[in-house]
């Protein structure tokens, strides 16, 4: 149960690193940190958000703890930055998004009943649409999502962005169908050589992909990464067991290191 007292302690240590970063800013503060600006700021806080994701992977708690908290300092850094500049303020910040969880979750603030997670999700994005409408001058219902997220991301955002507007495959078997035809397509691109179709087949693939994903509730950025960190365990084991040799993977045959592979799988690994 949060306490009166704990209560107090979140509000003493938030304003203790609030003055820090005021300290830091200051004229007489550091130089590195005075020199910092809005863009700057946005990279560092990429960095640490990628860090605490792979701090989650690993389920480590105490690394949790500290990179959430690097992301922390990062946000309030550039929350002191926009209050200097007279754009906005914490507490404008704060303000904004209670206002906003409030105004997504009318099942808890208002008169809405839901009996699912499902119900709930698709009234988030309903709420999102009418949001966005209200307040968008721009063309472009995608205008919002950042180029800068990495391409699996983006791309499921945006499509399931386009399917709460009903532009979408009615079921997971017609998302397969058009799997097999992007397949063939490539296919036919590679019997070709032909480079700049083979490059936009192979997008068309991956694209279709994260909708298969969508449709089976898998967000495929995560699925790539946890592949990506498997291939990387089970490369390590084989790297050690031909050091155990006193071979080194240069040295190594494909067969040896395949069935090594195997020995890895078999492991667990």
């Amino acid at each position: 149960m949060y306490s009166t007292t704990d209560e107090n302690k979140t509000h003493q240590e938030l304003t203790g690193l609030i003055s820090l970063i005021k300290k830091l800013r200051a004229p007489d503060g550091c130089p590195w940190d005075r020199k910092q600006k809005q863009e700057d700021i946005g990279k560092y806080i990429l960095e640490e958000a990628y860090e605490v994701i792979e701090s989650l992977e690993a389920g480590d708690q105490q690394a949790i703890a500290e990179e959430l908290g690097d992301l922390l300092f990062q946000i309030l850094f550039l929350a002191e930055i926009g209050e200097e500049s007279g754009v906005f303020t914490l507490n404008s910040i704060m303000k904004g998004v209670r206002e906003k969880m409030i105004r997504r979750h009318p099942h808890i603030f208002g008169d809405i009943k839901v009996n699912s997670v499902e119900e709930v999700k698709d009234n988030w994005q309903q709420i999102k649409k009418k949001e966005r409408s209200a307040k968008s001058s721009k063309n472009s219902l995608f205008h919002h999502i950042p180029r800068s997220l990495p391409a699996l991301k983006r791309a499921q955002k945006i499509t399931s962005l386009a399917a709460v507007y009903g532009f979408d495959w009615g079921n997971t078997a017609e998302v397969l169908d058009k799997l097999k035809e992007e397949w063939n397509e490539f296919d036919e691109a590679l019997s070709k050589d032909n480079s700049s179709a083979i490059e936009e087949e192979l997008g068309d693939l991956f694209f279709t992909l994260v909708n298969l994903s969508r449709f089976l509730k898998v967000d495929s950025e995560t699925a790539l990464s946890r592949t990506t960190n498997k291939f990387l365990r089970r490369f390590a084991y084989i790297t050690d067991e031909l050091a155990r040799d006193g071979k080194t993977p240069e040295q190594a045959t494909l067969s040896e290191m395949d069935k090594l592979w195997e020995k890895a799988k078999r492991n667990g690994i």
